[in-house]
């Protein structure tokens, strides 16, 4: 008789489970993730109802398999460029929420007399929204493009990054059964350090291994080489001390700026679906009813926690960052519940053998539950904010109102606030390339290359040092000696008060340098030996500082080549929030059979018909800024539009009566922009007209509104006075619009 490994029974049985029992939950409409979940707990141990899997080992490392792709399936969607796309809104609203809830968390688990440990890993498992439920509810509501939606995916991204932290912040805590804040400061140094090296490392090297080798890549060597970098990182990430998750992640970020991200995300969906789901089986089979019949006061309360305080927070949050009070209690409420990381924070407390039985389960049941709310949160969210905006004293929501205009108003950046971020940013990242590649040489490369010569003096080091050397100097060169922001730099130097304090600045990049020598010289000679060394090695770069500098220059350009690949080939949806007058940005093409095709702009009557404002006309490259209204509209037309969300699906329903989606529009060099500025009190543009002052012209744009002492006027006469007060909105060119608003703030 043929045997069959346990494996294979237990897969057969797991998968057809979980198919049967995803259809129903398909035809219930509800999101498949509880599907899974209900399958393990069918399969598992505890429901002896159905056949039960038998090696449930094979089991829990085919789900930690599960872990690692959904983890890179993150990273590919990630992205480091998303997180400085999200803006100061969606950080600021993201890092109190996730405070807020580890806090609360931790109080409640006390409160209900849990153990310290099980207490902060509570307050983990709160505090990290579920970004699979979150998408997938808004992709079947529709409403992915509306304003509050974007800042809600801004939040998941800074979530996301938030949680890979917290992840190595609890097993340090774990291990260490204490808060030893040394330790932690450690970690989080030593996270910050292998972050930049892996990815500074990976863009240089990677986006160029996929494009020399694009001709030979068909979808399988793609998918099988994506698969092979992602497990090479997960074992890197492993050695280094952190968790293989953390891995996965940060090569899927690496590959995520890479020409061929779009197709390797594709190709990876189905084997990150097929073990996502074994992942999520295995979650389902650790669940244990009696248990949970148990502890169902606890679920209940932790359940009711999430919901209200993960709403509050979220709204506090967004309302600190001066997003609208609409946009801010609609994110609030879309971001109540939790999931799959929650799962994963409370696996790792679990493994670790730190947290009690219960809080896995428990951890699981309210997943549940929030995940079976959260389309209704969603959908109550507008309605709710009606009902908050009807009680609202009117004083109340008139502040509200300024305060988020005057906290999205542009703020002028001084140059020694420039000099000093781009001095911070510069030394950061060159001193842990120095680092990683000294401490790469001595643990790895000196091995390999160790000569014993002349009765047993070490050759080997000087040729190690040596190489080691030449790989190090375009960098000791771009610490030491490169221009940083020549602009703002020159411009303090002019200052002559100011000049002590900037060579100053230049000579601590110098000293940083020196000391980085030494600490490379100090790995592999005597003290002594490395000083004069160290003197030699400084002076040698002075005297070969212009090829040194052709020859970092030629690496710069290759990384920023890397670096922007993606973006070169692949546009986006140009968006842009006019809060708080709950309006933005969006694009859309004028297709052939579209009823807007051949009319003018006068006789589609687009403001008076669906309140909508056309900002721009690209027509083949050649922009329209703020379109005369006898301007007429034709095939291939990409159109800017300013409107609520409301008015926007109106006009996306009239130029697609097919209800198609806007599909995204590539960005360009300048791209329509929305921006306000406060008329202060002795500004030059106070009692002058909008003509007066030739707005349209210096901006190429349109003034939309201008609010005054609460009242909002919108689209203005070009005759109309603006006043001291006075918050005026344009529409126009971005680079246009930043220089006219800056320049008005520097005259005030």
């Amino acid at each position: 008789m043929i045997h069959l490994p346990p494996l294979i029974a237990d897969l057969a049985l797991i998968l057809i489970a979980a198919a049967i029992t995803t259809l129903i939950f398909k035809k219930l409409k509800q999101p498949l993730v509880l599907g899974y979940i209900v399958a393990g707990l069918l399969v598992g141990q505890h429901v002896s109802l159905f056949p039960t899997v038998s090696d449930e080992a094979n089991i829990k490392i085919w789900s930690e398999i599960g872990v690692i792709f959904l983890l890179f399936s993150l990273g590919l969607e990630f992205s480091f460029k998303k997180l400085i796309k999200v803006g100061g809104a969606s950080s600021i609203t993201a890092i109190v929420e996730v405070v807020f809830m580890l806090i609360l968390g931790y109080l409640i688990g006390q409160l209900m007399g849990w153990s310290s440990m099980d207490s902060i890993f509570l307050g983990g498992i709160l505090s990290i929204s579920s970004t699979t439920i979150i998408i997938r509810a808004f992709e079947e509501l529709g409403i992915k493009g509306q304003q509050f939606a974007g800042l809600v995916f801004g939040i998941l991204v800074v979530e996301d990054l938030v949680a890979i932290v917290l992840l190595v912040l609890l097993s340090t805590l774990a291990v260490s059964q204490q808060f030893a804040g040394g330790e932690m400061l450690t970690s989080v140094i030593k996270l910050v350090f292998f972050l930049i090296a892996w990815f500074v490392t990976g863009i240089f090297f990677i986006p160029t291994l996929l494009r020399k080798t694009k001709k030979l890549m068909n979808e399988e060597t793609l998918l099988v080489t994506a698969i092979g970098l992602c497990l090479l990182m997960v074992v890197l990430a492993t050695q280094a001390g952190f968790s293989p998750a953390l891995g996965a992640f940060i090569m899927g970020s690496i590959l995520a700026e890479t020409t061929q991200a779009e197709k390797i995300e594709h190709l990876v969906k189905p084997v990150k679906e097929l073990f996502g789901a074994v992942f999520f089986i295995s979650v389902g089979m650790l669940i244990d009813p009696a248990m949970l019949i148990k502890y169902a006061g606890p679920v209940a309360i932790i359940t009711l926690v999430t919901l209200v305080g993960k709403t509050i927070s979220t709204c506090t949050g967004a309302l600190l960052s001066g997003q609208p009070l609409k946009t801010s209690v609609q994110a609030g409420m879309s971001l109540a519940q939790i999931g799959e990381f929650s799962f994963i924070i409370a696996q790792l407390g679990l493994s670790l053998k730190v947290t009690s039985d219960f809080l896995y389960p428990v951890a699981v049941a309210v997943s549940a539950v929030t995940t079976f709310t959260t389309p209704y949160m969603i959908r109550l969210s507008a309605p709710f904010y009606e009902k908050i905006a009807a009680v609202l004293p009117h004083r109340w929501k008139t502040s509200l109102n300024r305060y988020s205009a005057a906290a999205q108003t542009i703020s002028v950046v001084s140059d020694w606030k420039q000099l000093l971020r781009s001095y911070f940013v510069n030394m950061t990242i060159y001193s842990v390339v120095i680092l990683a590649i000294t401490l790469l040489s001595y643990y790895y490369l000196l091995p390999l290359i160790e000569i014993r010569i002349n009765g047993g003096y070490n050759w080997g080091r000087v040729v190690c040092a040596v190489i080691t050397l030449i790989l190090l100097m375009p960098f000791l060169w771009a610490l030491a000696l490169r221009n940083i922001n020549i602009q703002a730099s020159s411009n303090i130097w002019e200052q002559k008060k100011y000049r002590g304090p900037l060579l100053l600045l230049r000579l601590s990049r110098i000293v940083l340098a020196v000391f980085l020598i030494g600490f490379f010289m100090d790995r592999f000679f005597s003290p002594s030996v490395a000083l004069l060394v160290t003197m030699g090695i400084i002076l040698l770069i002075f005297a070969l500082r212009h090829k040194v500098q052709t020859f970092y220059t030629t690496i710069e350009e290759r990384f920023f080549s890397n670096f922007n690949a993606r973006d070169t080939k692949v546009g986006g949806l140009n968006k842009s929030v006019l809060a708080p007058w709950d309006a933005h940005l969006a694009v859309a093409e004028i297709r052939s059979l579209s009823p807007a095709a051949g009319k003018t702009l006068l006789e589609l009557a687009l403001r008076e018909n669906f309140g909508i404002n056309i900002a721009l006309i690209n027509r083949g490259g050649q922009k329209l800024y703020a379109p005369d209204k006898n301007e007429r509209l034709f095939p291939g037309d990409v159109i800017t539009g300013i409107g609520t969300d409301e008015q926007l699906e109106k006009l996306n329903r009239f130029l697609e009566p097919s209800g198609a989606d806007v599909e995204p529009q590539p960005q360009d060099a300048d791209p329509i922009a929305l921006k306000h500025f406060l008329i202060g009190k002795h500004s030059r543009l106070s009692d002058k007209t909008i003509r007066e002052l030739g707005i349209r012209e210096r901006t190429r744009g349109i003034v939309l509104g201008v609010e005054r002492k609460g009242r909002r006027i919108l689209n203005p006469e070009s005759n109309m006075q603006l006043q001291e007060g006075d918050i005026v909105w344009i529409a126009g060119s971005g680079k246009k619009l930043n220089a006219f608003i800056k320049e008005q703030q520097l005259a005030n």
